[in-house]
């Protein structure tokens, strides 16, 4: 409840909780009901005085509780000294700092002032009241720290940054991302002098008069500290630290064009700042080739801002990557020694062509060549790792590609680029694609138009598996409940007519579940369920389990997968499994982790004829039983020649007779998704074409294959390039770039994006729902609608905190129905608290002009009075209840004794 002042003169009157009197209502009641019914024989005046005793007393108690405060005037001053901890305070500065405040601590004590201290950076710390200087961070104890804190210790002063010394000849770490930097590091990466200011008046009581020093090199990199000054009505007083005198050189900038035309040249510019003149190589990089000559001489950096110049194109490349690093230099921080640029360039559509077998390619190469789309042909091994690098190309096509040949971070971008950033994704069919490839319950499946879990054919063989599962000891966490994941998937992906069996072991051998019938799938999952990691690893035991349940089976095909992480007891492992074989029994053994017998599982898969599996990822493994459950149930593929049959005419396929197509040898069996487009089909219903838009992108499914196996006849076919470019054309991201112009301008922690678009005719496009996607570092996405600021211009605001790579996404939807679409991105590098700067004396100054402070003022002064005074609350209540407690007693004996 706030404070309420009476209407009284002089000394000021105030009632903190001036609601009580409401009391005086029933209390005159009281007061007037007891006196008119009193029994008392006394004469009428005693009695009368001794209701006036009564009321008074009842004023009094009443009074006390409206909690009365007399404000009296006061000259005390409380200060408190907001110090700048950032990392741009070097030792110098510290020892700056320290040595004004233990003069003026020495000051404060001599004129009486109450002192507090507030630590700062990019956020203001717990309020202190004792000062230590800047020290390393104590060993921990079980102490209770020398100062007095509001809620937590006072963060050491540990430098976040690599040191080196000069002269020192080491190789520099790989540079902390915020996400390696633990909380206090982080924290010190940026200077909040408006938070200080508002945090230090925040701190100070009514009951003081207030004043603030404030202790930094004026060099902010968040907030307004002339407006938080400005409104603070409170003076700060600002003392000027010096800036870092370390030798330090910086990687200032790399400067290029956002956007460029195919082949144009153009101009990387690497701008480096040093504090001294010095010498040492700067080296351009071109995503991860270096420029020039690796063993080029130092070049010579004077003191200030120097600037390099490398000419460059881009041919081919839809969007490159230039870095610029700092070496062999007299320097102290190694973290700023880096920046990057991120340039597009329009042109021909880019396609990345990943396959197993890359050599048996070129023919769709050479026909989508001649279709003016340039694609770029890679293993599985170079399924790009970065989003950065994915940006580069309209469209990716996996033919053929096993879902364990991708991490689970390549399928989350893979994901992240088709839904929040419009690209292509084209799956062609083969041995190792859809369910045979793994791809069961996993994220590219879930972009796909088509399931890889099918209702098998009744013609097919049946198959009876086991598995056989580690559940020892190293087993334990993620590993265990990863596995448990993978045979439940299993168990879904396998027939009704299929059975299926799980054994666990660590020392010994247990059956989890018996061989029996999928269609009991719910007992058989609830009883992986109660798999649980103990124990020891010793596997035969279970492998002859499991040999001895198939051999009774009486399923056509009989499979056995077993997964161990680690180096079993002594067992006859080839023997068992040589048994297996000669009972018509395969066995694939699955490798998790480099600690398990790699030589020993590989040679057991070899003789057991089924295939052999390394995850280094346990998050693979679920990928793997997919991918064996599916391929050992021989299911999954179709090969008999067909004519692919035209389910849902679409303009996408104009101009290709395809009544004249020629057969195709197989595909692989799924099934469409419900929504999607199913454009063709094989003869017996079997998707071969399917797409579907997911998210801001198009996926396409097309079941059979672009190579000899199943397309031998077809890559012969007049229109085959046609086919695949305008179904590649569809299916990859639309970036017009006609009439559009995207500027993206960084400024601290704030982004600018700014769009201006005119029409073919040149005029402003205008009222456009224009929407910008941003993904993160982390690979977060945040949709953000531009606004438009002046005519064809919108704009929008992205903050960039974290260091990494951020990917633009510009959607506009124009009044007419027709869209547009442009991508670009921004390379944030190390964070502004690095950077080489002079002392901002003039911010400093302002501060304490406005808010009528003084600008480096000695430590002897701080004290010095002004016309200021403060209100100093009294309470008065206690006497109000002394006297109220004096009368009671004075009415008690009015009460009981005749006086008048």
């Amino acid at each position: 409840m706030g404070i309420v002042p009476s209407k009284g003169g002089g000394m000021m009157l105030q009632w903190t909780q001036p609601q009580w009197a409401w009391l005086w209502v029933p209390a005159v009641l009281w007061l007037v009901v007891f006196h008119l019914r009193t029994l008392s024989d006394f004469p009428p005046r005693q009695r009368l005085v001794s209701l006036l005793v009564r009321g008074i007393v009842l004023t009094l108690l009443i009074m006390a509780v409206c909690g009365p405060v007399a404000l009296r005037s006061t000259s005390q001053k409380m200060i408190v000294f907001a110090v700048d901890q950032s990392e741009s305070i070097d030792e110098a500065a510290r020892e700056t700092a320290d040595e004004y405040l233990k003069d003026a601590i020495e000051q404060a004590k001599e004129d009486d002032a109450e002192v507090r201290f507030l630590p700062f950076d990019s956020t203001p710390r717990q309020l202190q009241s004792n000062w230590t200087a800047f020290q390393e961070p104590p060993a921990e104890t079980d102490s209770e720290p020398a100062s007095v804190e509001v809620e937590e210790e006072t963060p050491a002063d540990v430098s976040a940054i690599d040191r080196v010394d000069p002269g020192e000849d080491e190789v520099p770490a790989p540079t902390p991302s915020p996400t390696d930097l633990d909380a206090d590091e982080a924290k010190r990466m940026g200077t909040d002098l408006a938070a200080a200011i508002q945090t230090a008046v925040a701190s100070i009581p009514p009951s003081r008069v207030p004043r603030i020093i404030l202790m930094s090199d004026g060099n902010q990199t968040n907030g307004d500290g002339i407006a938080a000054a400005t409104d603070a009505d409170v003076p700060v007083w600002t003392v000027p630290l010096p800036t870092r005198s370390e030798p330090e050189v910086q990687m200032a900038a790399v400067e290029a064009p956002t956007q460029v035309r195919q082949g144009e040249p153009f101009f990387v510019e690497v701008v480096v700042s040093s504090n001294r003149d010095t010498e040492g190589h700067v080296d351009l990089y071109r995503g991860d080739i270096q420029i020039g000559d690796v063993d080029a001489p130092a070049v010579k950096i004077k003191k200030g801002e120097n600037r390099f110049r490398f000419q460059q194109t881009l041919l081919g490349q839809r969007q490159e990557t230039f870095a610029a690093r700092l070496r062999d230099c007299d320097d102290t921080l190694l973290d700023n020694n880096e920046a990057q640029a991120i340039v597009y360039a329009s042109g021909k559509p880019r396609v990345l062509l990943i396959d197993s077998e890359p050599d048996e390619t070129d023919s769709l190469r050479w026909a989508l060549d001649e279709q003016s789309i340039d694609v770029d042909v890679r293993p599985p091994e170079g399924i790009p790792s970065d989003l950065s690098e994915m940006q580069g190309y309209e469209c990716l096509i996996l033919s053929n590609v096993p879902a364990t040949s991708m991490s689970m971070r390549q399928m989350d971008l893979i994901r992240i680029y088709v839904q929040d950033l419009g690209g292509g994704l084209i799956m062609l069919g083969g041995d190792q694609a859809f369910g045979l490839g793994g791809y069961y319950r996993t994220q590219i499946e879930e972009i796909l138009p088509v399931r890889s879990n099918f209702e098998k054919e009744r013609e097919k063989p049946s198959l009876a598996m086991m598995l056989v599962i580690d559940k020892s000891g190293s087993m334990g966490g993620q590993k265990i409940e990863l596995a448990k994941d993978a045979a439940q998937a299993a168990v879904e992906l396998l027939g009704p007519k299929d059975a299926i069996g799980v054994i666990a072991f660590d020392g010994d051998s247990y059956t989890v579940s018996e061989l029996r019938s999928t269609s009991d799938r719910g007992a058989i999952s609830d009883a992986i369920s109660t798999i649980e990691a103990s124990g020891g690893t010793n596997m035969y035991p279970a492998m002859a389990d499991a040999y001895e349940a198939l051999l009774g089976a009486t399923a056509k095909l009989k499979h056995v997968i077993l997964m161990t992480d680690g180096v079993s007891s002594p067992g006859d492992f080839q023997g068992v499994a040589g048994d297996m074989s000669a009972s018509r029994i395969t066995l694939s053994t699955v490798a998790l982790g480099q600690g398990s017998s790699e030589d020993l599982l590989e040679e057991l898969a070899q003789i057991g004829g089924g295939r052999y599996y390394f995850c280094d990822d346990p998050q693979s493994v679920p990928q793997v039983f997919a991918k064996e459950t599916v391929e050992a149930s021989k299911s999954a593929i179709n090969e008999l020649p067909f004519v692919p049959q035209l389910v849902r005419p679409t303009s996408v396929l104009d101009g290709i007779e395809l009544d004249l197509s020629p057969l195709l040898l197989g595909y692989v069996v799924t099934r469409p998704k419900p929504t999607a487009e199913f454009i063709l089909a094989s003869e017996s219903g079997d998707p071969l074409l399917v797409w579907w838009r997911y998210g801001l992108g198009m996926s396409v499914a097309f079941t059979s294959d672009a190579k000899n196996r199943w397309a031998g006849e077809w890559m012969t076919w007049p229109d085959f390039g046609t086919f695949w470019a305008q179904i590649i054309r569809h299916a990859m991201r639309k970036d017009d770039n006609r009439g559009v112009f995207v500027e993206v301008e960084r400024n601290g922690n704030q982004t600018r994006v700014v769009m201006d678009a005119v029409d073919d005719n040149g005029r402003f496009i205008d009222e456009a729902e224009t929407r910008l996607t941003v993904i993160d570092p982390r690979l977060k996405n945040e949709k953000i609608a531009m606004r438009q600021t002046a005519p064809g211009r919108y704009e929008a605001s992205v903050e960039t905190l974290r260091r990494g790579a951020y990917h633009f996404d510009i959607a506009t939807n124009r009044m007419d129905g027709t869209s547009q679409r442009s991508s670009r991105g921004i390379a944030v590098g190390y964070p502004d608290e690095l950077r080489l700067l002079p002392r901002g004396d003039e911010l400093l100054r302002q501060i304490a002009s406005v808010s009528g402070g003084r600008y480096d003022a000695p430590a002897s002064s701080i004290t010095e009075n002004d016309d200021r005074t403060a209100r100093d609350p009294v309470p008065i209540w206690p006497w109000l209840l002394m006297a109220g407690l004096v009368l009671f007693i004075a009415d008690v004996a009015f009460r009981r004794v005749e006086m008048l």
